[in-house]
């Protein structure tokens, strides 16, 4: 089963939203996010949150969840609602913008989450986001923008093929030395860790 969520951050635009849609079983709002889908005309089935954020439409039935913990983020409760709902794959529109500390949070929450899927990315119109743990190999357009982040503040071993600037079993660590700003020299390129969590922020060239 695959779940999209929409979060509060900068929302997607109503032509990213239906092709992420088109092959949901799930349509989830993190609190205000569920007011971006009603405002493209797409009922969500379900909206959760603390519901500072979101108006409730008086003409539109779907689930409302009002989550008042303060332990968890919007995205968090959202997170946990699809995987109650057995969804194996997730991905996640608005996680980033609006509050630079709210955007820090949902890597965090990325982080904890990741485990619980078979895949979990976070989309906006310029690149998709997700981490590796161990090994990943895909295809994009030759040009595409790669960036490599240590989530865990460092990761040891990566080794690339396919990008400008490759690496070859080194390290990367916060503060150090980051990946920010690679691009594809191939149709394919492959990322390979030995420890660590490494976010891999991937241009969506033609998408």
């Amino acid at each position: 089963m695959h779940a999209v969520i929409v979060s509060n951050g900068f929302p997607p635009t109503k032509e990213l939203l239906e092709a992420e849609i088109e092959f949901a079983d799930l349509v989830i709002g993190a609190d205000g996010g569920g007011n971006k889908i009603l405002s493209y005309g797409i009922t969500p089935d379900a909206v959760i949150g603390d519901l500072d954020s979101f108006k409730k439409p008086d003409t539109i039935n779907f689930e409302i969840i009002h989550d008042k913990s303060q332990e968890t983020n919007d995205l968090e409760k959202a997170l946990s609602l699809v995987l109650k709902k057995k969804a194996k794959t997730c991905t996640v529109l608005g996680a980033f913008g609006k509050r630079m500390d709210h955007a820090l949070k949902n890597l965090s929450v990325l982080k904890r989450f990741k485990p619980d899927f078979d895949q979990l990315t976070y989309k906006d119109e310029l690149f998709e986001a997700f981490i590796i743990s161990d090994r990943y190999r895909t295809e994009a357009p030759v040009g595409s923008m790669v960036s490599l982040f240590p989530l865990s503040g460092e990761v040891i071993g990566i080794t690339t093929s396919g990008l400008k600037y490759p690496l070859e079993n080194e390290i990367l660590k916060n503060g150090l030395r980051d990946g920010t700003s690679n691009e594809t020299t191939e149709p394919e390129f492959s990322i390979q860790i030995e420890s660590g969590d490494l976010v891999v922020f991937v241009e969506r060239k033609g998408n």
